[in-house]
């Protein structure tokens, strides 16, 4: 690290634990299930968090050091980190499961794919998560295959008498499943093989409506997301205090499948 780049707060430490179970949820999403004495404790995370996951190396599990602004391996390398919505934490039992999107070659897809019990990993968290803004009753909500597990979540969180409109773009009619909220209306957009990617999602959140109790969650890909945040906080001037828009990966970086 050099004089000038900046120093950012340590994460919270990696807990070691190893997987007890995988199974799928849908042909196309993977539930994965970690236990171990080290994640006893683990604070239950608010709708939303999220948490690292270090996988392992070749050889094995290697913790990496927090260098102020990055973590890296003792011989220099980046670790393989993946960050996820853990789907059910029990500090009590020590076990946190994570639901893992197989879409294409990518080290987390490989890893639950052939995730066996028994098989070492590492996570670190949980990062700050979504409560839905004071005095918000009406809802949109939405994201790519990424953000099904958050979307539950958030649509979990929401006041009894809150209406909400939910819209998910995938890439196959597979990757669609129960949301858990029956008074939703929710919207599946299955994108063509020849469709630009976020295209039909940027359109269906943007028409919306807002108003003063409007309340807007969205999230996915980095490059999708920043389109939404142009149109909604730019072009029609949405009040950021009501919106969360995040990118949860980036197209054509490194495990940009996973």
């Amino acid at each position: 690290m050099t004089a000038a780049e900046p120093i950012r707060r340590p994460p919270p430490d990696f807990r070691i634990g190893a997987v007890v179970a995988a199974e799928p949820v849908t042909p196309r999403l993977r539930r994965v299930t970690l236990a171990g004495e080290a994640l006893v404790g683990f604070p239950v995370p608010e709708p939303a968090a999220s948490l690292r996951l270090l996988l392992p190396e070749p050889a094995g599990l290697v913790l990496p050091t927090w260098t102020g602004n990055e973590f890296l391996l003792p011989d220099g390398r980046r670790p393989v980190l993946r960050t996820f919505t853990p789907v059910a934490v029990d500090p009590t039992a020590g076990r946190i499961a994570i639901d893992v999107v197989l879409h294409g070659a990518g080290p987390a897809a490989d890893w639950a794919a052939h995730a066996r019990p028994g098989d070492p990993v590492a996570v670190s968290g949980p990062g700050r998560g979504w409560t839905p803004p004071p005095g918000a009753r009406s809802f949109v909500l939405g994201g790519d295959e990424s953000a099904v597990p958050a979307l539950r979540q958030v649509l979990a969180a929401l006041p009894a008498d809150a209406t909400a409109s939910v819209v998910v773009e995938v890439d196959h009619p597979d990757a669609r499943h129960d949301l858990g909220a029956p008074d939703a209306r929710i919207e599946w957009l299955v994108r063509p093989a020849d469709a630009n990617r976020g295209d039909a999602l940027v359109a269906a959140i943007t028409a919306h409506p807002d108003a003063p109790d409007t309340a807007w969650w969205v999230a996915g890909e980095a490059a999708t997301v920043q389109r939404i945040r142009v149109a909604l906080f730019r072009e029609r001037g949405v009040d950021r205090a009501r919106a969360s828009v995040r990118g949860y990966w980036k197209r054509g970086a490194a495990g940009d499948a996973d």
